[in-house]
């Protein structure tokens, strides 16, 4: 029987070890944190949003994004719900095909997962970091900040990237593949909230608005998504902020100018909305000009959107607003454009962008191609995938590829 061991026990990992112990290898776990799956714990807000019925290898990043189609040949979509389905665990559908637990809790997805691993015979070792991956004549070897050392014929690197540390992602697997040999491509949080750089900020933190957000890289559109958007002392979050951050991320670490777009009425062409704040006015020429919008837009945004249109006098009745003044905040209400500054810290990021470069690894069985033995698998690995479930399919794919092929 040979010797497998899974270094980190997050999704991959679990499957992982999973598939490992299946295919007949002794499988032990070894976790830095006190026990196994505290950031599956905290997915989908504690609900576990654990597929997407929309897989598509477009979903996905990094310098070579097609690597996880031949992953996904081996265990897609399908494979994935007959798994959990195996293991007891009912999905069901909700908006923009995202797969829950029917449960809704992602403790009960950790609890079969652990169950199955205990009658497999799956060993879990808690509270051991692992500082290195070396060969000896036998195979391999993981050394330990307490000394240990545990040999294997096989080891799956499972380790996460820096996102959310506190769950057990520190980018120690990063350390252990350039120990190997391999290339990282540098990390930066994804899945995150954005920081603007605005003066008015903490006076419309808390507000939520609906609208379209685009961003723009040295003066060209790089993302837009369409839905909720939400006003911080930071900046601003939301599930569509979230989705373009990755390029804001990427961005910002390059230096490069970047800036979120805000339009506030997408339904509505520029001269539609200039339309409409025109009859607005008509109905009552008298009230102020401030209060001509209430109704329209948040109230607490009118004073900083009036402001940012140049109207020098927001209490002076609107009837005396110019129609250069009317065509002004509706640039406003339809472009509002604020620099970024980057995103908040890996504390707050769901995802990591970067990490082991895909094109030192063979992509049909996640083995290093640089150090023999050793399996890659989820987020220590250069891919990433947009929220809506796509980043946890990614983990139970890619854990059941290193888990297959490092037993077999």
């Amino acid at each position: 029987m040979s010797e497998v061991i899974v270094v980190g026990g997050g999704a991959s990992g679990l499957v992982a070890a999973i598939m490992a112990a299946r295919h007949g290898a002794h499988v032990t776990v070894l976790e830095r944190m006190q026990r196994v799956g505290k950031k599956l714990l905290a997915t989908g807000n504690g609900r576990c949003n654990l597929a997407n019925r929309r897989l598509d290898a477009g979903r996905y990043h990094g310098a070579d994004p097609a690597f996880v189609e031949g992953v996904f040949a081996q265990f897609g979509l399908e494979e994935t719900l007959a798994f959990f389905d195996e293991l007891g665990v009912c999905t069901e559908e909700e908006d923009e095909g995202k797969l829950f637990p029917a449960s809704r809790q992602a403790s009960s997805v950790l609890d079969v997962l652990r169950y199955e691993m205990a009658r497999l015979g799956v060993v879990e070792l808690c509270d051991v970091i692992v500082h290195g991956i070396e060969r000896t004549r036998g195979g391999l070897r993981c050394i330990c900040g307490d000394g240990r050392t545990f040999d294997a014929a096989r080891v799956i690197v499972c380790t996460g990237g820096k996102s959310a540390p506190n769950l057990g992602s520190n980018g120690g697997g990063f350390k252990l593949a350039q120990a190997l040999g391999h290339t990282v491509v540098e990390p930066f949080p994804a899945l995150v909230q954005v920081r603007l750089d605005a003066p008015y900020l903490e006076r419309i933190a808390g507000v939520g608005i609906q609208g379209k957000a685009e961003v723009w890289v040295e003066g060209s559109l790089e993302g837009a998504e369409t839905g909720e958007l939400l006003f911080a002392k930071y900046g601003i979050s939301s599930t569509a902020i979230l989705q373009l951050s990755r390029v804001m991320s990427e961005a910002t670490l390059k230096q490069r100018e970047t800036q979120l777009r805000i339009d506030m009425f997408p339904t509505l062409a520029h001269a539609a909305l200039e339309a409409l704040i025109r009859d607005r006015i008509a109905k009552d020429r008298q009230k102020p000009a401030d209060f001509c919008f209430v109704g329209l837009i948040h109230k607490r945004l009118i004073p900083v959107l009036l402001q940012l249109a140049g109207i020098q006098e927001p209490r002076h009745p609107c009837g005396e607003l110019q129609q250069v003044e009317v065509g002004r905040i509706a640039s406003v209400m339809k472009e509002w454009t604020i620099p970024c500054i980057g995103t908040q810290s890996w504390m707050f990021s769901q995802v990591t962008a970067g990490g082991v470069a895909t094109r030192e690894v063979a992509p049909d069985t996640l083995e290093s191609k640089r150090a023999p033995g050793v399996h890659f698998a989820g987020e220590v690995l250069d891919i990433d995938g947009d929220s809506g479930g796509y980043n946890l399919q990614w983990a139970w794919s890619s854990g059941f590829v290193a888990g297959t092929h490092a037993a077999s």
